[in-house]
């Protein structure tokens, strides 16, 4: 996966709230009360467009500059900002990876894709802000004697 950072032009107040949109990603924008809500939905919103693009087998874009975008005299913008984005790579490897029996065939009962199910699976573990799991599949902890 890289990382993108997408230009996006935030307008509104504090009073009536803020809107996000995309100016290389036309009909893709979030809302939000404060410019924090905003940014974050703008971040929200943006993943899951591209996850979307990439699912469909569409291209995504290539982002502009940020000082590039062209300023529109009829939007009154309150922040520009660039919004980070994973994108997934187009090209998948073949790997050979090493599993119990008895868990390959739970993954068989669940899914007819291998692949598509360790992918996915691995996405959702990668998603969260947990710190890795350094403990093998079968590995016992050994257990330590009394000092005497």
């Amino acid at each position: 996966m890289s990382t993108i950072y997408f230009p996006a032009i935030v307008e509104g107040n504090a009073r009536s709230g803020y809107s996000v949109f995309f100016p290389d990603l036309p009909g893709l924008a979030s809302a939000g009360d404060t410019l924090q809500e905003a940014a974050l939905h703008a971040a929200e919103g943006l993943r899951g467009h591209v996850q979307m693009m990439a699912e469909e087998g569409l291209a995504v874009p290539a982002a502009s500059e940020l000082d590039r975008v062209a300023r529109d005299p009829d939007v009154k913008e309150a922040a520009r900002i660039l919004v980070p984005v994973e994108v997934p790579s187009a090209r998948a490897l073949r790997v050979n990876v090493t599993l119990p029996e008895d868990l390959l065939q739970r993954i068989d009962r669940k899914s007819a894709n291998r692949s598509r199910f360790l992918a996915e699976a691995a996405e959702r573990a990668l998603a969260t802000d947990a710190p890795p799991s350094r403990k093998r599949a079968g590995a016992t902890k050994k257990k330590q004697r009394p000092r005497a």
